[in-house]
Protein backbone atom coordinates (compact mmCIF):
# COMPACT_ATOMS: atom_id res chain seq x y z
CA UNK A 1 0.00 0.00 0.00
CA UNK A 2 1.40 3.78 -1.16
CA UNK A 3 -0.33 6.78 0.66
CA UNK A 4 -0.30 9.08 -2.42
CA UNK A 5 -1.63 11.78 -0.84
CA UNK A 6 1.31 11.51 1.60
CA UNK A 7 3.75 15.30 1.79
CA UNK A 8 6.73 13.60 0.40
CA UNK A 9 9.62 11.94 3.12
CA UNK A 10 13.68 12.27 2.49
CA UNK A 11 14.50 8.98 1.20
CA UNK A 12 18.29 9.26 1.71
CA UNK A 13 20.00 6.73 3.42
CA UNK A 14 21.23 7.20 7.05
CA UNK A 15 24.44 6.08 8.25
CA UNK A 16 22.95 2.46 10.63
CA UNK A 17 24.42 2.44 14.06
CA UNK A 18 26.21 -0.40 14.74
CA UNK A 19 24.76 -0.94 18.44
CA UNK A 20 24.61 -4.55 19.04
CA UNK A 21 28.08 -5.61 17.28
CA UNK A 22 29.34 -5.75 20.40
CA UNK A 23 26.89 -7.77 22.16
CA UNK A 24 27.41 -11.92 22.37
CA UNK A 25 24.10 -14.09 21.70
CA UNK A 26 21.01 -13.50 20.33
CA UNK A 27 17.54 -11.32 19.79
CA UNK A 28 14.34 -13.05 19.64
CA UNK A 29 11.48 -11.59 17.53
CA UNK A 30 8.80 -13.14 18.20
CA UNK A 31 5.91 -12.74 15.25
CA UNK A 32 8.97 -12.16 12.64
CA UNK A 33 7.38 -13.33 9.74
CA UNK A 34 4.68 -9.71 9.99
CA UNK A 35 4.61 -6.96 8.36
CA UNK A 36 6.57 -5.10 11.30
CA UNK A 37 8.46 -8.03 12.32
CA UNK A 38 10.58 -9.18 9.20
CA UNK A 39 11.87 -5.44 9.28
CA UNK A 40 12.49 -5.30 13.09
CA UNK A 41 14.33 -8.73 12.57
CA UNK A 42 16.45 -6.89 9.47
CA UNK A 43 17.56 -3.62 11.58
CA UNK A 44 18.50 -5.57 14.43
CA UNK A 45 20.39 -7.65 12.00
CA UNK A 46 21.95 -4.80 10.40
CA UNK A 47 23.16 -2.92 13.51
CA UNK A 48 24.98 -6.58 14.28
CA UNK A 49 22.65 -8.50 16.39
CA UNK A 50 22.34 -12.63 15.52
CA UNK A 51 18.13 -12.38 15.29
CA UNK A 52 16.00 -15.56 16.23
CA UNK A 53 12.31 -15.01 14.78
CA UNK A 54 9.50 -17.19 15.28
CA UNK A 55 6.56 -17.44 13.39
CA UNK A 56 3.18 -19.20 14.24
CA UNK A 57 2.11 -20.76 10.27
CA UNK A 58 4.08 -19.64 7.56
CA UNK A 59 7.48 -21.13 7.03
CA UNK A 60 7.97 -20.01 3.84
CA UNK A 61 7.38 -16.77 4.76
CA UNK A 62 10.35 -17.32 7.35
CA UNK A 63 13.05 -18.54 5.01
CA UNK A 64 12.35 -15.29 3.58
CA UNK A 65 12.69 -13.33 6.31
CA UNK A 66 16.64 -15.39 7.16
CA UNK A 67 17.32 -14.97 3.27
CA UNK A 68 16.69 -11.42 3.92
CA UNK A 69 19.08 -10.50 7.12
CA UNK A 70 23.14 -9.91 6.53
CA UNK A 71 25.17 -12.13 8.28
CA UNK A 72 26.83 -10.91 11.65
CA UNK A 73 29.72 -12.05 13.30
CA UNK A 74 27.89 -12.74 16.61
CA UNK A 75 26.29 -15.66 15.10
CA UNK A 76 23.52 -17.23 13.46
CA UNK A 77 19.87 -16.27 12.25
CA UNK A 78 17.38 -19.02 13.10
CA UNK A 79 13.80 -19.23 12.14
CA UNK A 80 11.16 -21.30 14.91
CA UNK A 81 7.37 -22.14 14.84
CA UNK A 82 5.85 -21.02 17.76
CA UNK A 83 2.49 -21.02 19.32
CA UNK A 84 3.05 -18.25 22.25
CA UNK A 85 0.27 -19.72 24.16
CA UNK A 86 2.03 -22.57 24.58
CA UNK A 87 4.17 -22.17 27.70
CA UNK A 88 6.00 -25.31 27.49
CA UNK A 89 7.08 -24.78 23.87
CA UNK A 90 8.01 -21.65 24.83
CA UNK A 91 10.51 -22.49 27.81
CA UNK A 92 11.89 -24.69 25.08
CA UNK A 93 12.37 -22.68 22.82
CA UNK A 94 14.03 -20.36 25.02
CA UNK A 95 16.14 -23.12 26.20
CA UNK A 96 17.43 -24.00 22.89
CA UNK A 97 18.25 -20.32 22.51
CA UNK A 98 20.06 -20.02 25.28
CA UNK A 99 22.10 -23.22 24.94
CA UNK A 100 23.58 -21.56 22.14
CA UNK A 101 24.46 -18.34 23.73
CA UNK A 102 23.43 -15.56 25.94
CA UNK A 103 19.43 -14.10 24.94
CA UNK A 104 20.26 -9.95 25.02
CA UNK A 105 17.14 -8.87 23.60
CA UNK A 106 13.83 -9.69 22.91
CA UNK A 107 11.25 -7.96 20.87
CA UNK A 108 7.65 -8.88 20.77
CA UNK A 109 5.87 -8.41 17.40
CA UNK A 110 3.64 -11.36 17.53
CA UNK A 111 -0.03 -10.59 17.29
CA UNK A 112 -3.17 -11.64 14.96
CA UNK A 113 -4.83 -9.67 12.66
CA UNK A 114 -7.58 -7.44 14.84
CA UNK A 115 -10.63 -6.79 12.94
CA UNK A 116 -12.22 -3.25 13.91
CA UNK A 117 -15.38 -3.92 15.70
CA UNK A 118 -17.56 -1.70 18.20
CA UNK A 119 -17.00 -3.47 21.53
CA UNK A 120 -20.86 -3.62 21.61
CA UNK A 121 -20.67 -6.27 18.35
CA UNK A 122 -17.71 -8.45 19.66
CA UNK A 123 -18.26 -11.61 21.43
CA UNK A 124 -16.56 -12.45 25.05
CA UNK A 125 -15.14 -15.51 23.53
CA UNK A 126 -13.90 -13.63 21.01
CA UNK A 127 -12.63 -10.82 22.77
CA UNK A 128 -10.96 -13.87 25.66
CA UNK A 129 -9.03 -15.21 22.80
CA UNK A 130 -7.73 -11.46 21.87
CA UNK A 131 -6.63 -11.16 25.23
CA UNK A 132 -4.64 -14.71 25.08
CA UNK A 133 -3.36 -13.99 21.98
CA UNK A 134 -2.20 -10.23 23.48
CA UNK A 135 -1.72 -10.29 26.71
CA UNK A 136 -1.31 -13.31 27.88
CA UNK A 137 1.21 -14.50 24.85
CA UNK A 138 3.54 -12.26 26.24
CA UNK A 139 3.33 -12.31 29.68
CA UNK A 140 3.58 -16.13 28.95
CA UNK A 141 7.31 -15.42 26.70
CA UNK A 142 8.44 -13.05 29.52
CA UNK A 143 8.21 -15.64 32.38
CA UNK A 144 10.43 -17.76 29.99
CA UNK A 145 12.59 -15.60 28.76
CA UNK A 146 13.24 -13.70 32.35
CA UNK A 147 16.43 -16.28 33.97
CA UNK A 148 18.33 -15.60 30.85
CA UNK A 149 17.38 -11.99 30.67
CA UNK A 150 18.96 -11.75 34.30
CA UNK A 151 21.81 -13.21 32.94
CA UNK A 152 22.45 -11.00 30.43
CA UNK A 153 21.42 -7.35 31.62
CA UNK A 154 18.83 -7.70 28.59
CA UNK A 155 15.96 -6.00 27.53
CA UNK A 156 12.24 -6.32 26.08
CA UNK A 157 10.94 -3.68 23.88
CA UNK A 158 6.77 -4.65 23.44
CA UNK A 159 5.03 -3.62 19.96
CA UNK A 160 1.75 -2.23 21.24
CA UNK A 161 -0.61 0.82 19.82
CA UNK A 162 -1.08 4.32 19.81
CA UNK A 163 -4.82 3.54 20.80
CA UNK A 164 -3.79 3.33 24.13
CA UNK A 165 -2.85 7.10 24.26
CA UNK A 166 -5.66 8.29 21.67
CA UNK A 167 -8.45 6.03 21.53
CA UNK A 168 -10.13 5.91 17.82
CA UNK A 169 -13.23 4.33 17.53
CA UNK A 170 -14.04 0.38 16.86
CA UNK A 171 -10.33 -0.25 17.83
CA UNK A 172 -11.01 -1.70 21.19
CA UNK A 173 -10.60 -5.29 20.87
CA UNK A 174 -6.69 -4.12 19.83
CA UNK A 175 -6.54 -1.46 22.48
CA UNK A 176 -8.21 -2.87 25.73
CA UNK A 177 -5.86 -6.22 25.89
CA UNK A 178 -2.47 -3.97 24.56
CA UNK A 179 -3.28 -1.62 27.25
CA UNK A 180 -3.11 -4.78 29.68
CA UNK A 181 0.33 -5.90 27.98
CA UNK A 182 1.83 -1.90 28.74
CA UNK A 183 0.74 -2.46 32.44
CA UNK A 184 2.18 -5.54 32.15
CA UNK A 185 5.81 -4.01 30.60
CA UNK A 186 5.53 -1.18 33.69
CA UNK A 187 5.41 -3.72 36.34
CA UNK A 188 8.11 -6.00 34.57
CA UNK A 189 10.51 -2.83 34.67
CA UNK A 190 9.84 -1.85 38.61
CA UNK A 191 10.58 -5.63 39.25
CA UNK A 192 13.18 -6.41 37.35
CA UNK A 193 15.25 -3.59 36.99
CA UNK A 194 17.29 -4.51 39.97
CA UNK A 195 18.17 -6.90 37.77
CA UNK A 196 19.58 -4.63 35.31
CA UNK A 197 16.50 -5.59 32.80
CA UNK A 198 14.88 -3.14 30.79
CA UNK A 199 11.29 -3.06 29.64
CA UNK A 200 9.78 -0.70 27.48
CA UNK A 201 6.75 -0.21 24.19
CA UNK A 202 7.00 0.69 21.02
CA UNK A 203 3.33 2.27 19.79
CA UNK A 204 2.73 2.32 16.12
CA UNK A 205 0.15 4.79 14.89
CA UNK A 206 -1.04 4.27 11.39
CA UNK A 207 1.09 2.82 8.97
CA UNK A 208 1.42 1.60 5.53
CA UNK A 209 2.02 -1.79 6.81
CA UNK A 210 1.59 -3.94 8.93
CA UNK A 211 -2.10 -4.31 10.69
CA UNK A 212 -3.25 -1.05 8.51
CA UNK A 213 -2.44 -2.61 5.33
CA UNK A 214 -4.49 -5.52 6.50
CA UNK A 215 -7.64 -3.87 7.89
CA UNK A 216 -7.42 -1.46 4.20
CA UNK A 217 -7.83 -5.12 2.34
CA UNK A 218 -10.19 -6.57 4.44
CA UNK A 219 -12.42 -3.72 3.91
CA UNK A 220 -12.48 -2.54 7.92
CA UNK A 221 -10.44 0.90 6.78
CA UNK A 222 -12.50 2.57 3.68
CA UNK A 223 -11.50 5.67 2.48
CA UNK A 224 -13.24 8.01 4.33
CA UNK A 225 -11.71 6.22 7.80
CA UNK A 226 -8.26 6.64 5.85
CA UNK A 227 -9.14 10.51 4.96
CA UNK A 228 -9.97 10.81 8.91
CA UNK A 229 -6.84 9.03 10.16
CA UNK A 230 -4.53 11.35 8.10
CA UNK A 231 -6.77 14.62 8.87
CA UNK A 232 -5.96 13.59 12.76
CA UNK A 233 -2.47 12.98 12.76
CA UNK A 234 -0.42 16.14 12.66
CA UNK A 235 1.86 15.30 10.26
CA UNK A 236 -0.70 14.40 7.38
CA UNK A 237 0.55 11.29 6.47
CA UNK A 238 1.34 7.59 7.64
CA UNK A 239 4.45 6.02 9.07
CA UNK A 240 5.86 2.57 7.74
CA UNK A 241 6.99 -0.52 9.57
CA UNK A 242 10.70 1.08 9.27
CA UNK A 243 9.77 3.83 11.79
CA UNK A 244 9.12 1.05 14.47
CA UNK A 245 11.68 -0.82 13.97
CA UNK A 246 13.89 2.32 14.62
CA UNK A 247 12.37 3.04 17.53
CA UNK A 248 12.54 -0.68 18.61
CA UNK A 249 16.19 -0.78 17.89
CA UNK A 250 16.78 2.45 19.52
CA UNK A 251 14.76 1.53 23.00
CA UNK A 252 16.87 -2.15 22.47
CA UNK A 253 20.20 -0.66 22.65
CA UNK A 254 22.59 1.06 25.13
CA UNK A 255 21.53 4.59 24.01
CA UNK A 256 18.51 3.96 25.56
CA UNK A 257 20.09 2.68 28.69
CA UNK A 258 18.54 4.49 31.23
CA UNK A 259 14.98 4.00 29.94
CA UNK A 260 12.71 1.94 31.24
CA UNK A 261 9.01 1.45 31.85
CA UNK A 262 8.33 3.74 29.25
CA UNK A 263 6.17 3.85 25.68
CA UNK A 264 6.92 5.60 22.50
CA UNK A 265 4.21 6.69 20.37
CA UNK A 266 5.37 6.16 17.27
CA UNK A 267 2.14 7.81 15.39
CA UNK A 268 2.95 11.32 13.68
CA UNK A 269 1.66 13.02 16.46
CA UNK A 270 -1.44 11.35 16.51
CA UNK A 271 -1.73 11.16 20.69
CA UNK A 272 -1.44 14.73 21.37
Amino acid sequence: MTDQSSPTVPTAPLPVPADFVHRAGVALVTGGTGGLGRVIARELARRGSAVAITYRSDADAARQVLDELPPVASGTHSAHHLDLTDAEATAALVAQLTGRGPLHTVVHAAGPHVPMRHLSTVRPEQFATQVANDTTAFFTLVSACLPALRQSRGNVVAITTAATTRYPARDGLSAAPKAALEALVRAFANEEGRFGIRFNCVGPGMLTDGMAERLISSGDLDERALAVARSSTPLRRFGSALDIAEAACFLASDRAGFISGQKLDVDGGFGV
